[in-house]
């Protein structure tokens, strides 16, 4: 999916740019931990935020690369633009359903454990041209 972005440069133009998202839904990693990766890149260049992925220690990085690889490679197939000439323009993390299980615990009781989900978005744009 594409949608284009209207904004105005430096010189005061009128310019058309382009959004190209990818998706990736019910994602077994808490929103929460997802967010704190989708604030690292959120912004960046298409290869610092490959860079920063790729060596971060949370296995949320994992979840989040793929999405921004499968945005990158969106825009090549299905809008004629340069993958790694990419920005990542917005990075979205939603709450999925919960898993809702329940855990034995002493004297019969049993306490609820939840099982988080989510959906991450990413829209990719191609980076300004100065």
């Amino acid at each position: 999916m594409a949608v284009k972005l209207k904004g105005k440069n430096k010189n005061g133009d009128t310019t058309e740019r382009e959004l190209v998202y990818a998706t990736a839904k019910y994602v077994r990693v808490s929103p929460r931990k997802v967010r704190l990766i989708a604030d690292q890149v959120r912004g960046k260049h298409i290869d610092d935020a490959r860079s920063l992925l790729q060596f971060s220690p949370r296995h949320a990085a994992e979840d989040v690369s793929k999405v921004i690889e499968s945005a990158a490679a969106n825009a090549e197939a299905n809008h004629d633009l340069i993958g790694d000439e990419m920005v990542v323009h917005s990075i979205r993390v939603d709450e999925g359903p919960t898993l809702k299980r329940f855990r034995p615990r002493a004297m019969g009781r049993a306490t609820p454990i939840h099982k988080r989900t989510s959906h991450i978005t990413v829209a990719l744009t191609p980076e300004d041209e100065d």
